[in-house]
């Protein structure tokens, strides 16, 4: 057999050799390029290519229908047939899977679906690279140092069945990660922006804001743990918020384990949780946030099963107007918990149709409260009500009456972001955003900056 090189015909080819009573294959075909800078100047970038493909298996005997999946990179033609034997062994030896539906039909093919791959290269930075060098100069004779990097991805994706799919999204991701410090390097600040293309994003701009910051910084104010009025900005948000679809399964709650359980059973579904009018959803197609308009699973858990895979996705409310509307299900899920399907959206977005910024909620602050960065280090705590802890990074602001008048020491939180929208006492405008902790998974997110009462600063941190 011919080396085979594009990405449908190793889908095709690979689903030509299975003798399964069903098959699926996922080929993804991935390029990126990235930049890398340290005190004021470029120091390494690259461009990589990759391919992986998984395949799944699914065998059915006298009690049920069993699945294996297996998943290698780099395939060429002499990988194939190998690859299929090994998901379908894997099949044979199973038991019967418990999320076993009947493989996805009857879903239009995607346009392209025979093209070759999109892909990523050096050109994705032509405008960015010119104004990197700008802010580097900038930043030099205004005494700060430039840390950082930016990474752009490409990921196209083939997704063919036994039942006649043929899907296939093309998946731009590109992240833009600055810090600012001061020479002596006792002063940090930190901005970050997730981007398409890398048309939207302005180095120049992004070194005003933490020039800013950094003389925010040239007070320095010590203060204990307590509960303060807290400003939480839009990554924060996210990376609060991420967690909290991450641990919103239908299954899990429905069997008393989550936050979104109900006391004495069932879920808590229909219960008012914030009383801002605020919308948290997922929707495949919103702007500048686009994802897969399927599922694309490459195993199966509580939130994502195989047998998913090509299952076409719209738009989901997880919380309208405060209320709580769904919790992520698959097929088999849903017929447990007689929920919904539901499944999971590679994007998030939260919205109160407020028009306030974070620097207007800041001026309207009365009193003293704190001014965030972002947020690191979270780790769950209490699945029962989703308490989770984590350090405050990259400066933390004292606010009295509605100016910024220095910089405070870091933070150890504990905190549910499921409680926090309980307590909420305002909710800016929604912008587009990066979860700091999380932007290695989730990168498409929309948020507004949110008001805390009484965040609770359980103890001070030394980390910077």
């Amino acid at each position: 057999m011919s080396r085979v090189t594009k990405p449908h015909e190793i889908v095709e080819r690979a689903l030509d050799l299975s003798t399964a009573d069903g098959c699926v294959v996922i080929a993804n075909e991935e390029s990126s390029a990235n930049l890398r800078w340290a005190g004021n100047a470029l120091t390494t970038n690259g461009v990589t290519r990759g391919r992986t493909l998984t395949v799944v298996a699914t065998v059915d005997g006298a009690q049920g229908t069993a699945s294996g999946v297996v998943s290698r990179s780099a395939v060429t033609a002499d990988d194939l047939e190998p690859l299929v034997r090994a998901a379908e062994a894997a099949a044979r030896g199973a038991g019967p899977a418990e999320d076993a539906q009947p493989l996805v039909e009857g879903v239009p093919p995607s346009p392209g679906f025979t093209d070759a791959p999109a892909e990523t290269g050096p050109d994705v930075f032509a405008a960015f690279a010119p104004a990197l060098g700008d802010a580097f100069a900038r930043a030099r004779s205004g005494g700060r140092e430039l840390y950082g990097f930016a990474h752009h991805q490409m990921t196209s994706t083939y997704l063919g069945t036994s039942t006649g799919l043929r899907l296939r999204h093309d998946q731009p991701n590109g992240t833009l990660e600055l810090n600012a410090k001061s020479p002596d390097r006792t002063r940090s600040a930190w901005a970050g922006r997730s981007t398409r293309d890398f048309r939207d994003v302005d180095p120049l701009e992004l070194d005003t804001e933490l020039a800013g910051r950094l003389r925010w910084a040239e007070r320095r104010v010590d203060l204990p743990a307590g509960r303060y009025e807290t400003l939480l900005p839009p990554s924060a948000v996210a990376d609060l918020l991420v967690y909290q679809l991450w641990s919103s399964s239908a299954r899990d709650a429905a069997e008393g384990r989550t936050v979104f359980s109900l006391p004495g059973g069932g879920t808590r579904l229909g219960e008012k949780l914030t009383e801002l009018p605020l919308s948290l959803r997922s929707d495949p197609h919103a702007p500048g946030l686009e994802s897969a308009p399927f599922v694309i699973a490459h195993a199966s858990g509580d939130s994502a099963s195989v047998f998913d895979n090509g299952l076409p996705l719209a738009s989901t409310d997880w919380i309208r107007d405060g209320r709580l509307e769904h919790l992520t299900t698959t097929r088999h899920t849903a017929g447990l918990t007689g929920l919904p399907v539901a499944p999971t959206i590679d994007n998030l977005l939260l919205d109160g149709g407020a028009e306030r910024s974070l620097e207007e909620m800041v001026a309207a602050t009365t009193g003293r409260a704190l001014l965030l960065t972002c947020l690191w280090y979270i780790r769950e705590v209490d699945p029962a009500t989703l308490l989770l802890t984590g350090l405050t990074r990259d400066g933390v602001y004292l606010v009295e009456d509605g100016e910024v008048v220095g910089e405070v020491n870091n933070f150890r939180f504990n905190e549910s972001p499921v409680d926090l929208l309980s307590r909420a006492a305002e909710a800016g405008r929604t912008e587009k955003t990066l979860p700091r902790e999380w932007s290695d998974w989730f990168t498409r997110a929309a948020m507004p900056a949110l008001r805390i009462p009484d965040f609770n600063m359980s103890s001070v941190s030394p980390g910077v």
